[in-house]
């Protein structure tokens, strides 16, 4: 009930803390962060002081901390990320090359995630400003950690989490055998062959999470001195955001605080050229 009070407080003019990932999940929520500021609330957005596209605008304020990286270093990275992403490979090889580029990622992200919360004058200053809520990207739980510290409600804005995390976290239905996993290359429709090969994907997910995740419920517990999971870290949001719809993605039960937006494109539309507009005008 305290959560959704202060959610109401928003109607007014609230202060919106926002923790956002680079890359095309910044992209995504920057249009949204605008739009928030331009009906009367106060934006700050937290963010590493070396990132490839979160920069100083007047719709938000921007708060960085120091990280031990260049940018090219970044860059470097992320290009990994998606480098023979769309090459024709079998199974075992494009997942273990797939698991080796976010390895190094993975790691930078959670060394940032301990730069953010161990920086005693940033986090000083959150606690001040008495923000009202917090929105964030969930793909790796550093924002609903420091959520917890500072009592505040978390809005999700998000496309997908790893490993199925966002189906544990919301007690939403994901049977291995019905569900199409990334990388089988399976549809909705499968014969006994490929249900066995998508339930053995869905079991190896278990060792990736533990992979990626298990470093923040260590993280977790030296900071919040709380004993949990990050499963149960994410079932703290108070509303899911779910940017995608049925058009592009399969059936699924969802709960009741989670909502389907829509796809949200990460670029930014050209208005039609005085050529174009003529064009298609009848000729008549």
């Amino acid at each position: 009930l305290k959560a959704h009070k202060r959610l109401f407080l928003l109607a007014d003019g609230g202060k919106v803390l926002v923790i956002p990932h680079d890359g095309s999940h910044w992209l995504s929520i920057h249009p949204v962060m605008e739009h928030l500021q331009q009906r009367g609330h106060q934006v700050v957005v937290v963010a590493p002081e070396t990132n490839l596209w979160i920069k100083s605008s007047v719709h938000y304020t921007l708060k960085t901390f120091a990280v031990p990286y260049s940018k090219e270093y970044l860059k470097a990275e992320f290009q990994k990320l998606g480098h023979r992403i769309f090459a024709r490979q079998p199974f075992l090889e494009r997942m273990t090359g797939t698991f080796s580029r976010i390895r190094n990622i993975t790691m930078l992200l959670y060394n940032n995630c301990k730069q953010l919360l161990y920086n005693k004058e940033l986090i000083s200053y959150l606690k001040e400003t008495k923000f009202n809520i917090v929105v964030m990207d969930p793909v790796f739980p550093c924002g609903q950690i420091l959520a917890e510290y500072l009592s505040l409600p978390s809005i999700y804005y998000l496309r997908g989490i790893p490993c199925g995390l966002d189906f544990v976290a919301t007690q939403c239905p994901n049977p291995h055998s019905y569900v199409p996993k990334f990388f089988s290359g399976n549809t909705d429709h499968m014969n006994f062959k490929q249900r066995v090969k998508n339930f053995l994907i869905g079991s190896l997910e278990f060792m990736i999470c533990h992979f990626l995740y298990s470093p923040y419920g260590t993280l977790n517990k030296e900071f919040l001195h709380q004993d949990m999971t990050v499963a149960d870290l994410y079932s703290q949001a108070s509303i899911w955001l779910l940017r995608y719809d049925f058009v592009f993605e399969y059936p699924r039960p969802i709960m009741p605080n989670m909502v389907f937006i829509g796809g949200i494109n990460c670029a930014k539309e050209n208005p039609l050229t005085q050529v174009g507009i003529h064009l298609s005008t009848p000729p008549y």
